[in-house]
């Protein structure tokens, strides 16, 4: 006689939370397969579709990073064969749904479209990184309306981590573990709880005592800075409520636009380090949770 617990034994492997079993042949190349327990438009399942269609490369050539092709944009700004190969499978399967869409991309360059609707693109963020096998880099896709950024995309392949966005609908996060939760800023006031995120001018690039001027202002201030060299992930980590607050300066349209979004649809605020708008592009960039917007701006422009 069975016990009330006993159950019959399986006949097919069972996946994890979210995830179909792989069959023979079969490569994962990102969390496809979950399905979201918060409504998605058609437009951001074409861009998550192009990000994992990426991602499967990415994952395979971090894998043999040493034999990459590498050349040099400037001064320590690298590009490999893997933005290229990456930035290509980007674009042709957000073209192959939506061919009139104009796209920009930090690789290929700009292709117009339409003149209404534009894809922002990078396909490897935190290329050092991934050069030097350091797991923390991510695939950014925006889409802009009208001048207006209405959709985002950020996929983290290592930590398999999905940070997406539709203005007006929220902003969501699609981990191994949890689909669809809802992001949201901190809620933390007081600078000296504060972690705060930034990234660091390299060689060739800004002004460094201006920058060490700020940061050391920061430090004063604050629980700590951290830099890990992916902007679009850094703004997913203030929407998510890790930072509390993130700077930088000199920061490609590429760089942000998805992120930007990410943190303004989790209740996140966005402007320059002087507390005035942000326009992509822009000259510097601060995200902060609502709270500490005030004293970001305060600590960031004395300096």
């Amino acid at each position: 006689m069975a016990l009330p617990y006993d159950r019959p034994p399986r006949e097919k492997p069972v996946a994890r939370v979210g995830r179909a079993p792989l069959g023979e042949g079969r490569e994962r190349s990102g969390p496809a397969e979950r399905k979201s327990l918060a409504p998605r438009s058609a437009t951001i399942t074409v861009m998550i579709r192009a990000a994992f269609a990426a991602a499967k490369n990415l994952k395979r050539d971090f894998g043999e990073v040493e034999h990459l092709q590498i050349s040099e944009k400037g001064p320590g700004d690298f590009v490999s064969h893997a933005d290229i190969k990456a930035e290509r499978t980007l674009r042709a399967e957000l073209e192959r749904t939506r061919p009139d869409y104009g796209f920009l991309g930090e690789e290929g360059g700009e292709t117009k479209g339409d003149g209404r609707n534009r894809w922002i693109v990078d396909p490897l963020d935190g290329t050092t990184n991934f050069l030097h096998g350091v797991p923390h880099f991510a695939i950014s896709i925006a889409l802009e309306r009208e001048k207006e950024i209405i959709a985002g995309v950020i996929y983290q392949p290592i930590s398999d981590e999905l940070f997406w966005a539709e203005k007006g609908n929220g902003a969501f996060i699609d981990t191994p573990n949890a689909r669809s939760r809802r992001l949201r800023v901190s809620g933390r006031k007081d600078p000296a709880r504060g972690l705060i995120g930034t990234g660091i001018p390299h060689i060739g690039k800004g002004d460094h005592p201006a920058y060490l001027a700020k940061l050391a202002a920061v430090t004063e201030r604050t629980a700590g800075v951290r830099r890990w060299g992916a902007a679009s992930l850094d703004l997913a980590f203030v929407a998510a409520g890790r930072y509390d607050a993130f700077f930088e300066f000199g920061l490609a349209p590429w760089d942000v636009a998805a992120g930007i979004l990410m943190v303004k649809e989790a209740g996140g605020v966005v402007s320059d380090i002087a507390g005035q708008p942000y326009e992509l592009g822009g000259r510097s960039l601060l995200a902060s949770n609502f709270n500490l917007r005030d004293s970001m701006v305060e600590i960031l422009s004395k300096a």
